[in-house]
């Protein structure tokens, strides 16, 4: 399988949304409007691609110096356990560079994935929950 990995590849919030939904992560499916303000606020986006079809993403938050906020990673059903999260994880972190921290939240389904993916769980971190 060949696959093509991008940075701040443009994408629109429809092929996003795809990926969302096969990949089982929980995010604002039906409001378009705000999955766009997402990606256009976001300043670090890695895709996967297999052709034309975007079936990866990982989009960040970040200064390129200390810290990184990985806020999705997700990828289509039918494409996991390829190695290609792992790969989008890498691109990130290479695109920020070593002294700069990567840090995310994990949904539920996903708890056992990332320390798989090289991250360490932590105990120190602190949560204001949005209300929507």
């Amino acid at each position: 399988m060949e696959i093509q990995f991008r940075t701040n590849e443009k994408v629109s919030a429809e092929a996003v949304i795809e990926v969302f939904k096969s990949s089982g992560i929980s995010r604002p499916f039906d409001d378009i409007v705000r999955i766009q303000t997402m990606i256009d606020n976001s300043n670090l986006i890695v895709t996967a691609w297999k052709e034309k079809e975007l079936i990866g993403i990982s989009r960040s938050i970040t200064d390129f110096s200390y810290c990184c906020y990985l806020s999705d990673l997700a990828v289509k059903k039918e494409y996991q356990k390829f190695g290609i999260g792992k790969t989008l994880i890498d691109l990130t972190q290479l695109a920020v560079g070593e002294q700069t921290m990567l840090l995310l939240l994990s949904n539920a389904s996903a708890i056992e994935y990332y320390p798989k993916a090289g991250f360490e769980k932590i105990e120190n971190g602190y949560l204001i929950k949005r209300k929507l």
